[in-house]
């Protein structure tokens, strides 16, 4: 029966509920999933390896994860957050915005500029707490987690709504094939085109996500001196 070959699914859901090895769990979903199909061990292999080669240059971002850290190890948080303190008149919703407004611009040329454990947890997140730590003095647990989670979303707004502005993005070239397939005459230049205002309002709800923001944390921040 052709539903025996799904069984890897099986393995892999059990697997993850059970919190199981992920690895392991994978690589056993997939050794099975070929014996069923009725390959060799050596075909299944050769599948194995094929795919991991070819697939290879997802996990390129590991390797800058040891670079964030012997930054981080030598002081580019607190030299964020020295930048951000002496900027006077800083506000913790202006800098997310800024980068939010940065990140849009980068996306809508598809040039990498950011990501989260790249750019976001080194440096826009110390510079947007620095600026908090200037008004408020030292932030509680609340609003160190309002201030990395609204950092977080400028990363995920300026690159969602902005990367289809650009021509030969995958997003852009998907939503061209899918229309042309359904009958409709359009081009890649028409989707980048109408992309663009889409953009723009991602920016504007940011701003004012960020006024909000700024408001939330003078909320957040007198309600704990009011406690002490």
């Amino acid at each position: 029966m052709e539903i025996v070959k799904l069984i890897g699914v099986v393995i892999v859901v059990i697997g993850f509920a059970l919190k199981f090895d992920t690895i392991a769990t994978v690589v056993l979903a997939g050794l099975v999933t070929g014996l069923v199909a009725g390959m060799t061990p050596l075909e299944i292999l050769n599948t194995l390896g094929t795919t991991f080669v070819s697939g290879r240059s997802s996990t390129l971002f590991v390797l800058t994860l040891p670079v964030i850290g012997i930054c981080e190890r030598y002081g580019l948080k607190e030299k964020a957050i020295d930048f951000i303190r002496s900027i006077k008149n800083a506000s913790t919703g202006g800098v997310i915005l800024i980068y939010q407004a940065i990140r849009t611009l980068s996306a809508a040329f598809s040039l990498r500029l950011g990501g989260h454990a790249q750019f976001v947890r080194p440096v826009v997140v110390p510079m947007a707490e620095g600026a908090a730590i200037s008004k408020y003095g030292e932030l509680s647990d609340a609003m160190s987690d309002e201030i990395r989670g609204a950092s977080a979303g400028a990363e995920n707004y300026g690159n969602f709504f902005a990367q289809n502005c650009f021509m030969g993005s995958s997003g852009t070239l998907l939503i061209v094939n899918t229309l042309v397939e359904q009958g409709h005459d359009v081009t890649v230049a028409q989707i980048a085109k109408w992309s663009v205002p889409i953009a723009v309002i991602s920016v504007l709800a940011g701003a004012v996500r960020c006024l909000l923001i700024d408001k939330k944390l003078a909320k957040m921040a007198d309600a704990e001196r009011s406690d002490k």
